[in-house]
């Protein structure tokens, strides 16, 4: 038997069957990788892509204008209903009466809920409803204000829990600890007499959220602001007048940042 021309012709097999198995072709003897096919994307994902566009434009309702058909298309998709929640957060901001901030409050807090029944395990959708309680806040009554209250922290608690480094989970539940421990002794009893007992807490407490914010994402102007507020309201000029002229010096990147801005330039003339 002619071993050596049978052991050729196998290795030439071998070869060949490895070559068509890569997919690969020999031209100008450079090798070719040919590409993966693309997965084409859906309907809904190409409209998601345009209204993405707008979104990071801040220009709600153009993104809405695609977010909201991409959802008629496929009205359990966890990303797209978060999306549509921040469009209707910033439709609130625009609104010139409290009714209507009010009802696109309620339109995000609806999408951010839908969001959070469908993704128990996803830090940003159990985090969207407490934003947009937090966001509903100042327009709203004392009682509606108290009921949310619990629904903030439980909601924010949840988010750290599924995600510690979820920065904007820290900066709300600060914030929440930043409002209750500003709240006056005599407002706090009242509030308890008509409506319910208000959790107690510290600016102690909302300090570390926002430290801790700051460690993880040190680049959003936000967490330095809310901390030199705190330390304000705590009586700490010196720490509040580095964190507010830090945050202040920062350049606008969120959509919120104007606004925090103005209240930083506030505390701070108010310490000088």
């Amino acid at each position: 038997m002619n071993f050596p021309s049978v052991t050729l012709t196998l290795g030439i097999a071998l070869i060949m069957l490895l070559i068509s198995t890569v997919g690969q072709a020999q031209s100008g003897g450079e090798t070719i990788i040919k590409p993966a096919e693309a997965v084409p994307k859906t309907p809904a994902e190409e409209l998601m892509e345009k209204g993405d566009v707008f979104d990071l434009k801040f220009q709600a309702n153009r993104a809405l204008n695609y977010y909201l058909r991409a959802a008629q298309l496929e009205p359990k998709n966890v990303p797209l209903l978060l999306r549509i929640a921040r469009q209707y957060r910033y439709l609130m901001a625009e609104a010139r009466t409290t009714e209507d901030r009010l009802k696109f409050g309620a339109t995000a807090l609806g999408y951010g809920q839908r969001a959070a029944a469908l993704a128990s395990r996803s830090s940003e959708a159990q985090l969207s409803p407490a934003i947009t309680y937090g966001k509903m806040l100042p327009y709203q009554g004392s009682k509606a204000q108290v009921e949310a209250t619990p629904h903030i922290k439980e909601a924010a608690d949840k988010a750290i829990k599924l995600d510690p480094r979820n920065d904007n989970a820290w900066h709300v539940l600060g914030r929440w600890h930043q409002v209750l421990a500003g709240i006056g002794t005599l407002k706090r009893a009242l509030g308890g007499l008509i409506y319910g007992k208000l959790p107690v807490t510290t600016n102690e407490a909302a300090v570390v959220c926002f430290e801790r914010a700051i460690a993880i994402n040190p680049h959003r102007l936000r967490h330095y602001i809310e901390l030199g507020r705190t330390y304000a309201q705590m009586g700490k000029n010196v720490e509040a007048r580095l964190f507010l002229e830090k945050g202040l010096a920062m350049p606008d990147k969120e959509y919120d940042d104007p606004e925090l801005k103005a209240k930083g330039k506030e505390a701070l003339a108010k310490i000088r």
